[in-house]
C-alpha cells in the first residue's frame, strides 16, 4: 500500500507514472485519496482542539467546587458534556474518512521504478540476457508428458481421479527427482546465509492482506470459509508476515529466509496450451527466498537475488533468459520485477520459472514492518523471488535431457536423487 505521505507530496507524479508504464488511469482515485486526507487532517485539528478546550474545563471544574463557585462549575460542566459529544461526532466523522481513504488505497497499485519499461502486457516485456539456442538440437525432442508417462514419473490422470485438473501425482523416481531438487534449492540457499523457514500452509486474511494478496487476488487463492483461513499461493505470505507488527534492529539488516512449501492457486481463465502437463497447476512445490532490508540497499539486494536464481539455473545446466517485466505486466505489489524462464524445447517456448521482485515500502506500509535510522522510524524494504519454482524446471529438466534411450540427471543433482539416469 502507498503512504499517505507521497500522495500528499507527489501526486501528479504517481498519476503520471501509473498511467505511463502501468498503463491504467487511476487519477480520479489518487485525486480523492488526497482530497478526503485534507478532510482527515482538517477533522483530527478539530479532535485536537475540542480535546484541548475540554481538558482546560475540566481541570477548572474542580477548583470552582473546592472554592464554592457551583453554579460556574456546573456551567462549566454542562460545557464540557457538550464538547464531549462533539468530539465522540468528530471522531465518528475521522473513522469513516479512515475507512473510505483505505479502500481506496487497496486499489492502488505500487508505484513502478524508474527501471520499469512501458508496456501493456508479457510482449513488451524487455529481454536483458538469453541463452544461445541452436533449434535444430532439439527437432526430435518430445514434450515432457510424454516422457512422464513413458518412464512412469509423474501420473496426470490420476491425480484428476483423486482431485482434479491440475494437481498430478509424482511418481517413483519422479517423486525423488522433485524431492532432490527441492533439498538442492534450500541447500544453496542455506549456504548463502538464508535461514530455513518450515511456515503453515494456510494464513489468517490479516496476512493475506500484509502482503497484498487480499483484496488483489482473493478470487486466485483458494479459502477455507468455515475457518476464513486461505491457502498460501507463496510461501512469501507467511514469511513474510512474521514481521506483521514489529520493529526490527537496522543490525539485523538484511534478514535473510528461504523456505519450501506447497502452493495453490486456482489459475482461472488458463486454457490450451497454457495448462498441458507441469504448465500451470493449481497445486505445486516452491522454493521461496525473502528479504528484508535497509531502503537504501533494496535495489542492490535485488540484483543479488536475480543472480543466485541464475547460478541455480546455470547449475542445473538450463539454457535461460532474463526479463524485466513492463508496467502492464508487472504485479500489483511490485515496484520493479526480473523473471527469469528456462527453455522447453518439447515445446519449444520458454516457461517462467522465477520472479524476483522488489516492493519497497507496499507491503512493509501494510504491515507496519518498520525500524529505527536514528531517531526516525522507518518502512524496512521487503523482497521475495522464486528460487525456485518446481513444475517448469521438472519441465525443462525432462525435456532438455532427454536422448533415445532415457534421461540424464544434471551432475550437481545426483547426490540428491542417488540415480544418474532415468530408463524403462
Amino acid at each position: 500500500m502507498l503512504e499517505i505521505q507521497k500522495i500528499r507530496e507527489n501526486k501528479d507524479f504517481i498519476i503520471n507514472r501509473l498511467n505511463e508504464v502501468r498503463k491504467i488511469d487511476l487519477s480520479d482515485t489518487v485525486n480523492k485519496i488526497y482530497k478526503l486526507d485534507e478532510q482527515k487532517r482538517e477533522t483530527q485539528q478539530k479532535l485536537d482542539s475540542s480535546q484541548a478546550q475540554l481538558n482546560l474545563l475540566s481541570s477548572q471544574i474542580g477548583g470552582l467546587f473546592k472554592n464554592g463557585k457551583i453554579e460556574e462549575a456546573n456551567s462549566l460542566k454542562i460545557q464540557t458534556a457538550l464538547i464531549k459529544d462533539q468530539i465522540k461526532q468528530t471522531k465518528e466523522v475521522y473513522s469513516k474518512l479512515e475507512s473510505s481513504i483505505d479502500e481506496l488505497f487497496c486499489l492502488i497499485p505500487n508505484v513502478p521504478n524508474e527501471l520499469v519499461p512501458s508496456g501493456i502486457s508479457e510482449n513488451d516485456n524487455e529481454i536483458v540476457s538469453s541463452s544461445e539456442i541452436n533449434k535444430d538440437d532439439f527437432k526430435s525432442f518430445v514434450p515432457h508428458w510424454d516422457l512422464c508417462q513413458k518412464y512412469n514419473l509423474i501420473d496426470f490422470e490420476l491425480g484428476v481421479k483423486i482431485s482434479g485438473a491440475g494437481f498430478p501425482v509424482y511418481k517413483g523416481k519422479g517423486a525423488r527427482l522433485q524431492r532432490a531438487l527441492i533439498n538442492f534449492f534450500l541447500n544453496e540457499a542455506s549456504e548463502i546465509g538464508y535461514q530455513e523457514l518450515l511456515v503453515p500452509h494456510l494464513v489468517n486474511e490479516k496476512s493475506g492482506f500484509g502482503t497484498g494478496q487480499l483484496p488483489d487476488k482473493e478470487g486466485q487463492m483458494y479459502h477455507t470459509e468455515k475457518d476464513n483461513l486461505y491457502l498460501i499461493p507463496t510461501a512469501e505470505v507467511p514469511i513474510t508476515n512474521i514481521y506483521r507488527d514489529v520493529m526490527v534492529n537496522i543490525n539485523d539488516f538484511p534478514i535473510k529466509h528461504v523456505g519450501y512449501t506447497p502452493c495453490f492457486r486456482r489459475e482461472a481463465g488458463s486454457y490450451g496450451k497454457d495448462v498441458r502437463g507441469l504448465n500451470r497447476l493449481h497445486q505445486f512445490d516452491k522454493v521461496e527466498v525473502v528479504q528484508i532490508t535497509h531502503p537504501e540497499k533494496s535495489y542492490e539486494t535485488l540484483n543479488e537475488m536475480v543472480k543466485y536464481v541464475e547460478s541455480l539455473l546455470e547449475k542445473l545446466e538450463l539454457p535461460y533468459r532474463k526479463l524485466k517485466l513492463c508496467g502492464g505486466d508487472l504485479g500489483f505489489t511490485s515496484a520493479l520485477t526480473f523473471d527469469l524462464e528456462v527453455y522447453s524445447p518439447g515445446q519449444d517456448r520458454w516457461l517462467e520459472v522465477s520472479s524476483v521482485s522488489n516492493f519497497e515500502t507496499f507491503q512493509s506500509n501494510r504491515l507496519k514492518l518498520r525500524f529505527k535510522d536514528g531517531k526516525k522510524t522507518k518502512l524496512a524494504h521487503t523482497l521475495n523471488g522464486s528460487a525456485l519454482a518446481l513444475p517448469r524446471i521438472m519441465a525443462s529438466l525432462l525435456e532438455i535431457n532427454q536422448d533415445e534411450k532415457g534421461i540424464s540427471i544434471p551432475k550437481i543433482l545426483i547426490p540428491f536423487t542417488g540415480f544418474d539416469r532415468i530408463e524403462n
